[in-house]
């Protein structure tokens, strides 16, 4: 028995194992970081718009499953991230504040990909019949 069972918090795990929750957010959350990542390339240059592009669509992904998960904190940082990264109707922003709102942004995406979870209902645990 672990610690944290035996003082009687909640664990993250069933008595067999498994685990009692997906994080649905991972994966969008950690290729919306790599994509933020990429754009450091493309700041000043025309490609930044696809960068733009992926990050508001990823941006809003992520704020979908942190709405399922009922974990509303996260959606004013996400829907932020959604519109200073709209490319339809651009920010004017340059240089410094740029690579200021990348580096927040890469947190925000890989904060939100390690807490965003949604609890498994009952016929979504593994060894249940269905």
């Amino acid at each position: 028995m672990s610690n944290r069972a035996a003082r009687g918090g909640a664990t993250e795990r069933d008595r067999y194992g498994a685990p009692t929750y997906r994080r649905l957010a991972l994966a969008p959350g950690l290729l919306a970081a790599i994509v933020v990542i990429a754009g450091f390339a493309l700041i000043e240059g025309s490609g930044f718009i696809f960068i733009r592009y992926a990050v508001a669509i990823l941006a809003l992904i992520i704020g979908y499953f942190a709405f399922q998960a009922k974990q509303w904190w996260w959606m004013p940082l996400l829907l932020a991230i959604a519109v200073i990264w709209n490319p339809v109707v651009p920010f004017g922003f340059s240089g410094v504040y740029w690579y200021g709102a990348q580096y927040a942004a890469i947190v925000v995406f890989i904060l939100t990909a390690i807490f965003v979870k949604v609890p498994l209902t009952e016929a979504e645990k593994p060894g249940r019949a269905r």
